[in-house]
């Protein structure tokens, strides 16, 4: 083994069980009571009566139910096929950014994304990260994500997400601070809706980068050193650049509507149980 793999390998070994315990700990305080599909389908769990339509067969009409009143009603089950839902978590160097006291883009998301994983999991779904694990279901397959979360780390300065490992008419997360060329974005989500797969969008960023709270003399530098600027009035930036945040938040939200997606922004600042809750009924919606 070379020193570099060996420093790797231990440095994955350090940060995957933190991880791991601290993503199921997110998970246990996001009471979602138990795992419903709440569609009607193929199961043995009641779900509901509705009335009876034109087309249903005598089969399907609850008489029992049907007796107490004037109409006919069906008794649908809920559907229990499990649901395959593909992660995306911006492997970046643009998600390492942190200020304050904050922690770095790249392990919120990550631990958003490894929370929302273990949710689904126990529901007995299958997931999966783009383009690195397929998704499957079972308590190895959280263990199988926390390290390959773990270990990812690109050297691109900004991140587009990848379609590969959607299945059809599944499920599909994307985690970024969505900072870089949105042409990326808008490709991944037209491949989504050919394979007719719903999901969510989650930006995080840092609140530096909500606020702009720079003024006077300041040196602006990407996290990969690609890019810099440096300005004597950085306070005469600020309504130009929360203009232009704005426009791209815009942008997200068009792009994920017209596909049937959602988006929302979460803030590293902010507690993460928010967001895990957000994207589980934001994947819960999409159904």
């Amino acid at each position: 083994m070379s020193l570099e793999l060996q420093a790797r390998a231990e440095a994955l070994g350090q940060t995957l069980p933190p991880l791991l315990a601290e993503a199921e700990m997110l998970a246990a305080t996001v009471m979602l009571g138990e795992h419903g599909r709440r569609r009607a389908g193929l199961g043995d769990e009641f779900w509901q009566y509705r009335p009876a339509h034109q087309g249903d067969s005598a089969r399907m009409i609850d008489w029992r139910r049907s007796a107490r009143s004037d109409a006919h009603f069906v008794r649908e089950r809920e559907w229990q096929a499990a649901q395959s839902v593909t992660l995306w978590v911006d492997p970046s160097r643009s998600m390492q950014f942190s200020s304050a006291k904050n922690a770095p883009k790249s392990d919120r998301a990550r631990l958003i994304a490894l929370a929302l994983a273990v949710l689904l999991l126990r529901g007995g779904e299958r997931v999966g990260l783009a383009g690195l694990a397929l998704p499957r279901s079972g308590r190895s397959q959280i263990v199988r994500l926390a390290a390959r979360l773990a270990g990812e780390v690109d050297a691109a300065e900004y991140g587009a997400p990848l379609a590969e490992g959607m299945v059809s008419h599944g499920r599909a997360v994307f985690v970024s601070d969505f900072l870089g060329d949105l042409a990326g974005v808008e490709t991944a989500l037209a491949r989504a809706s050919d394979r007719g797969v719903r999901g969510a969008l989650l930006q995080v960023l840092d609140p530096a980068e909500e606020e702009f709270p720079f003024d006077g003399r300041t040196i602006f530098e990407s996290v990969g050193g690609t890019l810099r600027h440096e300005t004597q009035k950085a306070g005469e930036l600020r309504d130009r650049y929360l203009a232009r945040l704005a426009e791209r938040k815009d942008r997200l939200t068009t792009l994920a509507r017209a596909v049937g997606w959602h988006y929302s922004t979460h803030h590293t600042g902010s507690p993460a149980q928010s967001a895990l809750l957000w994207l589980y009924q934001a994947l819960e919606r999409g159904r």
